[in-house]
């Protein structure tokens, strides 16, 4: 059952208790702001007719479409340079993973990509990325555990210019975002990266869990506001109800959902699609 059928199952067939039609869309982690548009929109339908459960969920999509945007920017290579494309987030969210995804999502593609194992202090995350860039049939640059990831993603663009790779993902550690000197060491990548081109990173991908709900906004909030953020990478959204915070997050802050992730395969992952989201997953 998705959320929007929970809700007419919940308030089907009596009166609109306002106060817990509010606490359950805070709870589906849509967010204060759009929850009091949803109460405030329902009231006004209200001054005229009885409001249903129906007109609760209508109301509902009616007001998450018109913040969620209908279709994601497309990735696209440069004309005459790698497309560099950072991959950011805290421990745990899947983004070695993610990242290998999104190798596998161009390659499809036919474009040529190459990994970055900016990821130097789990060790287990370069040989993650390096199995994975095998299994693909990637090239990947790599360094020494405990090597500066700002001069690995140096050195692996100066690669990829070199190898004519239309796509460099750098896949950077996991990192609380509460600590400002591991947030200052991420704006030293993007700087080493801006050294060759001043464009450099051209997207900043946030990989976020859906089911850590509300928390994903705090994350986004310090990523954003660290290095900027061009969209987000939505893990573990397998139909399990979760994932409105990516309502609150592009409400909040205007960062867009680009790719969802759906499973555990190579090609459990997808472009986000609003209509999809808002009818099946939220």
């Amino acid at each position: 059952m998705n959320f929007f059928q929970s809700l007419v199952q919940k308030f089907g067939g009596r009166p609109v208790d306002w106060d817990e039609l509010e606490e359950n869309l805070i709870r589906a982690d849509l967010g204060v702001p759009m929850t009091l548009r949803i109460i405030r929109s329902l009231k006004e339908r209200a001054t005229n007719a009885k409001i249903t459960a129906d007109d609760i969920a209508e109301v509902t999509r009616e007001e998450i479409g018109r913040i969620l945007p209908a279709n994601p920017s497309p990735l696209r290579p440069l004309p005459t340079k790698p497309k560099a494309i950072l991959i950011v987030g805290v421990n745990g969210t899947g983004k070695t993973t993610s990242t290998a995804k999104l190798a596998r999502y161009l390659t499809r593609d036919r474009y040529t990509v190459l990994l970055a194992a900016a990821d130097t202090f789990r060790a287990a995350a370069i040989e993650q990325l390096e199995i994975w860039s095998q299994r693909l049939g990637v090239e990947i640059v790599k360094g020494q555990y405990n090597s500066d990831p700002a001069a690995l993603c140096y050195e692996a663009y100066q690669a990829a210019d070199k190898r004519n790779c239309e796509f460099l993902l750098c896949d950077t550690a996991g990192r609380l975002h509460t600590k400002s000197n591991l947030m200052a060491e991420l704006t030293k990548v993007k700087r080493s990266l801006g050294k060759h081109d001043s464009t450099a990173p051209q997207e900043t991908l946030l990989v976020v869990d859906a089911t850590t709900g509300s928390n994903a906004l705090s994350q986004a909030r310090e990523f954003h506001q660290a290095i900027g953020l061009t969209g987000l990478i939505v893990t573990k959204l397998d139909g399990s109800g979760k994932g409105g915070v990516v309502i609150a997050i592009q409400d909040e802050l205007s960062v867009p959902t680009r790719f969802i992730g759906t499973g555990e395969g190579i090609d459990d992952f997808a472009p986000f699609n609003a209509r999809d989201f808002v009818e099946n997953m939220l």
